[in-house]
């Protein structure tokens, strides 16, 4: 059992833009997967914006970022950054989960998703925004 954090950033509609500059500046691989490659497309105009996406550089640096669908109130500064926390492991994931929740309030819950096993979002008591979720292998 291990788990990861990443900074976790968002953006409307520059989220390819800037997985594209990190990846230019720390180097590593990139991978995106859009509204439409996940089949959740909610506006034809963002399509092609990165649902989920991240850089990974052999040196450690990782992040992840995604673009805010226009539905969803988005005000840059206010939601700018998630903490992801990211583990192999359901239960341990599940038990993270039961602690961060007291005093939270939940966005979203913690259940299966059509591309994690679990993943949920929640704000803390402090307002931060945490995503916690079991990783999938990406099959691209």
């Amino acid at each position: 059992m291990s788990i990861t954090t990443t900074t976790h950033l968002n953006f409307r509609g520059d989220a390819r833009a800037a997985l594209d500059f990190y990846h230019s500046v720390f180097g590593g691989d990139v991978v995106s997967v859009t509204y439409k490659d996940a089949g959740a497309v909610q506006n034809p105009d963002e399509a092609d914006w990165v649902m989920w996406g991240q850089v990974t550089a052999d040196n450690g640096f990782q992040v992840m970022a995604y673009d805010v669908p226009s539905q969803t109130p988005w005000h840059p500064g206010e939601n700018a950054v998630f903490v992801s926390v990211r583990g192999d492991d359901t239960d341990e994931i599940s038990t993270l989960w039961d602690k961060l929740v007291v005093g939270a309030t939940v966005v979203r819950p913690l259940e299966p998703a059509q591309w994690a096993p679990l993943y949920g979002m929640l704000k803390d008591r402090f307002g931060v925004v945490w995503v916690l979720d079991v990783a999938a292998p990406y099959n691209g």
